[in-house]
């Protein structure tokens, strides 16, 4: 088996594997060992072939981290299963920064309330941050 076809495969198998853990990063040695397969196929010898998969490997795996600090999940506002569920509006703790306490599964919950409320109104939440429920009319 020549060495292009090795590479390619290695490449090929590591991009099925990332699709299905969705992590980038497989993708990325995927892609490099791919670049190692066109080397190989070019005829370059095989330290050139190491050596550009190294590099687009490092050089992918720098973009990839990049881009995730750059864009940061909020995965608990995200899979927040509160959202959608109502709440019961109990007092103002401060109505002027709008912080108020709501009744939600039978316990008082603080909450930051966008609108108005009063007492009894049934209010639905829209967002957790930082274990305050966001809510609104």
């Amino acid at each position: 088996m020549t060495a292009y076809l090795i590479w390619a495969i290695i490449g090929f198998l590591l991009i099925i594997i990332d699709l299905l853990t969705g992590t980038f990063y497989l993708l990325v040695f995927g892609a490099s060992a791919l670049i190692g397969a066109l080397v190989a196929w070019l005829g370059g010898p095989f330290w050139l072939q190491v050596m550009a998969t190294a590099a687009a490997a490092l050089l992918g795996t720098y973009l990839v981290h990049r881009w995730w600090r750059n864009h940061p999940k909020d995965s608990a506002a995200q899979n927040s299963l509160e959202i959608g569920q109502t709440v019961i509006f109990e007092s103002w703790v401060n109505e002027t920064n709008h912080t108020a306490r709501v009744k939600y599964r039978g316990a008082s919950w603080d909450a930051r309330v966008n609108g108005s409320a009063k007492p009894n109104d049934v209010l639905t939440i829209t967002a957790t941050e930082h274990g305050v429920l966001v809510v609104s009319n």
